[in-house]
């Protein structure tokens, strides 16, 4: 089954990369109608990136280093910078 994709392009200045997903799938994860292409897919990432450094300081074996611990809360203003809330109050997720 064919579907409509929309291909996104990530240009950090000196390198790209493209991502191709179902139109649809943005679509649904859209959370307003003004809400652009990159706004969504930009919103899932900081979420997957922000999740991810969160594992790896609460939830890793062991003690994380000094430089993870600080990576993690600056990830964490970041976060909420962008949505207006923390991760733990969009995901009800706290430590």
């Amino acid at each position: 089954m064919a579907t409509d994709t929309v291909t996104l392009t990530i240009d950090d200045g000196e390198e790209t990369d493209e991502l191709t997903v179902p139109s649809e799938l943005v679509d649904i994860l859209r959370e307003s109608p003004d809400e652009t292409d990159p706004q969504v897919v930009g919103d899932i990432a900081m979420f997957g990136m922000t999740q991810r450094i969160h594992s790896a300081v609460h939830h890793a074996q062991g003690e994380p280093d000094e430089q993870i611990v600080a990576l993690e809360e600056e990830t964490s203003e970041l976060f909420e910078e962008r949505f207006g809330q923390s991760f733990a109050e969009l995901t009800g997720h706290d430590h």
